[in-house]
């Protein structure tokens, strides 16, 4: 007990992500459609939760609201206390650089580069020193079970090495938060169970901020807090374990 409230110490739980009664609308013929209405939490430091529920229930679209993809119609998000409304585009595109982490089901790999330079791009993007890049790279990739891959390109890999590609990418510049949406629908159930597997390692051993959009049993029942949604509103809230 002493060893956890020493650790929580100095790693203090704080809010990463607030939203508070955001709505996105959008016209379809004549009709104003609510993709997300009045949804309001926060997601705070080393939490490893999930948005679900069925097609069209919004969990996407929130998750493209926090990641500066799209903008509400009403509403407030904050990163790090910065209220990504006021944020001109070069600063949001500078938010999305550095604090936030991206996974997609498709993975979004650059297909003419290798595994060590699509882990590499956001660094280089960065500015970061060759020198640090390398080491930081070839670290991740070593983290994800890449270790020796990194010279291979997407298309000579399996789907599963290319979703711990795009896990390395997303981790590599130490971002406040990875938002992971569907991470595990293209990849078989063994592989699922494999990558699940890495993402609650580096959230355990790393502190590494996870939110999922999914409605994948597997990715649900690996999750600490479970947000499920309906016709884009919060139908609850729970911790799970």
């Amino acid at each position: 007990m002493k060893e956890e409230i020493q650790d929580k110490m100095k790693n203090p739980i704080v809010s990463i992500v607030r939203l508070r009664d955001v709505v996105k609308t959008y016209r379809q013929g004549k009709v104003d459609v609510h993709a997300v209405n009045q949804v309001s939490f926060d997601i705070q430091s080393r939490d490893f939760a999930v948005l679900c529920g069925p097609s069209g229930s919004g969990k996407t679209s929130i998750l493209n609201l926090i990641g500066g993809l799209d903008v509400p119609s009403s509403g407030s998000i904050w990163i790090d206390d910065v209220d990504l409304s006021t944020l001109s585009n070069t600063e949001l595109s500078h938010v999305r650089k550095n604090r936030i982490g991206f996974v997609f089901q498709a993975y979004n790999l650059i297909p003419v580069m290798t595994a060590y330079e699509n882990a590499e791009f956001v660094l280089n993007l960065q500015g970061v020193p060759e020198a640090e890049c390398r080491e930081r790279v070839m670290a991740t990739l070593a983290a994800v079970g890449l270790a020796g891959l990194e010279h291979r390109r997407p298309d000579e890999m399996s789907g599963g090495q290319q979703q711990r590609v795009a896990i390395a990418r997303a981790i590599v510049t130490s971002p406040a938060i990875v938002l992971a949406d569907e991470p595990t629908a293209n990849v078989d159930s063994h592989t699922a169970e494999s990558l699940l597997d890495l993402m609650q390692q580096l959230n355990r051993d790393q502190g590494i901020t996870f939110l999922f959009s999914t409605h994948d049993q597997h990715v649900i029942d690996r999750a600490r807090r479970i947000i499920r949604l309906h016709d884009g509103k919060i139908e609850s809230d729970e911790i799970s374990h």
